[in-house]
């Protein structure tokens, strides 16, 4: 996925796209699939120039490509026989590319990558039957957007704990403006709350999976989003996008929102009279010593098996998620870099505020069939039913019974 954190490369054609053999004793030519906006041209152009002049012998062809689409692209280039070498693909969709057959398995790789540092939002859905596919690359995760001015107005200062945003919330909600913005299928803000009650979208079942929405943990969870949505007046019926957050946030009525940090400055084209007064939160959590739980977006890299240049490739990857590029990627693009020891490498006060967070990140059920869950999503709907007046538990056992069939689907 990645996040929903906003469209994280000319597509190339499959035929052909694989790594070249050298021939006369040229160079070894490696083939690397990075995606649109996951970084600038000019971070491509000096890390690719770097690389080449630390390893001589070897060419890299990066080759841009898109997202849209981009998962059928994968799927036939891992079942072809002319793969590229590496490929970034977003941190949700490795189980189902490794559930393939398709994936070097990089185990054996992990402590020489520091895995022991990743942020666990990226390593832990880079795994699947607990060999590690995907390689973390850069994250993100939503935070708070707040009017500083308005929390100011309210006496309130940013909340360390899920009780102090309530009462902070619940005094800025009034009059003419909203304590948040919170519309009623934010299904991602959600499953932050469940996790931070120990639950979980969805569980391993023997051998499959089932739905947990009905646990009492998850519908802990949701008894938070619910007085949380109450302090605002967001639709129930609609997420995010339907209207777009930012610009409701935009009209100045608003004091907060849940959003990537990126979001700030689509509120601040739409109103530039907010260019000074906005701030950034991690999402609070249940105690002031750990952030709230946040679903971890981003990408993660894979070594297709079919991949010509197995040790070229697995050089690129190591020197994309160590330290110097990792703290390059994060101060050009404001990313999480893939490990908490560099969580302060962005200098942006809203990146900060995403590392931060990301110390508690998660990702969605690690099945190769959560595409499907989502595809559907039985989740947003039971999030407008409980919103509206349904029993919570009853919404939740029919959300269930649809994501355990989507998840089983096939067995």
């Amino acid at each position: 996925m990645r996040l929903p954190i906003g469209q994280l490369v000319a597509v190339a054609l499959l035929a052909g796209c694989g790594a070249s053999e050298p021939a006369d004793g040229g160079p070894v030519t490696v083939d690397v699939w990075l995606m649109r906006d996951s970084t600038t041209d000019d971070f491509t152009a000096r890390f690719k120039e770097d690389f080449e002049k630390n390893n001589p012998g070897v060419r890299l062809d990066i080759q841009i490509q898109e997202w849209d689409g981009i998962g059928p692209r994968v799927v036939s280039a891992l079942a072809g026989n002319d793969a590229p070498d590496v490929i970034e693909v977003g941190n949700t969709q490795v189980a189902q590319y490794a559930a393939s057959g398709g994936l070097t398995d990089l185990t054996s790789k992990v402590d020489d990558l520091a895995g022991r540092d990743w942020i666990p939002g990226l390593r832990d859905p880079g795994a699947l039957d607990g060999k590690q596919y995907g390689i973390p690359y850069y994250a993100a995760n939503r935070v708070v957007i707040y009017r500083k001015d308005l929390f100011e107005q309210a006496g309130v200062t940013p909340p360390k704990t899920r009780a102090e945003w309530l009462a902070a919330t619940e005094k800025l909600n009034q009059g003419a403006v909203q304590g948040i913005y919170l519309p009623g299928q934010m299904w991602y803000a959600l499953a932050g709350f469940i996790w931070d009650e120990g639950g979980d979208l969805a569980v391993r079942d023997g051998t499959g999976w089932k739905g947990a929405l009905a646990t009492p943990q998850a519908l802990a969870g949701a008894d938070f989003y619910k007085r949380l949505q109450a302090l605002g007046k967001g639709p129930k019926d609609s997420d995010e996008a339907k209207p777009q957050q930012s610009d409701v946030f935009a009209g100045g009525e608003v004091a907060q929102m849940i959003a990537v940090p990126g979001a700030a400055k689509l509120i601040t084209k739409a109103n530039p009279a907010l260019a000074d007064k906005l701030g950034f939160f991690p999402i609070p959590g249940k105690t002031a010593d750990l952030p709230g739980a946040v679903f971890t977006g981003g990408s993660d890299l894979i070594i297709p098996v079919a991949a010509a240049q197995q040790e070229e490739a697995y050089q690129v990857v190591k020197s994309l998620t160590g330290q110097k590029w990792q703290t390059e990627l994060a101060r050009t693009m404001n990313y999480v870099p893939n490990r908490t020891s560099l969580a302060q490498a962005a200098t942006d006060p809203g990146a900060q505020a995403m590392a931060a967070g990301a110390r508690n990140g998660h990702g969605t059920p690690n099945s190769p069939n959560w595409a499907a869950v989502e595809a559907r999503n039985p989740i947003k709907d039971y999030l407008t039913k409980m919103l509206t007046g349904a029993d919570p538990a009853t919404a939740a056992r029919e959300a269930d019974a649809v994501i355990t069939a989507a998840l089983n689907t096939g067995r």
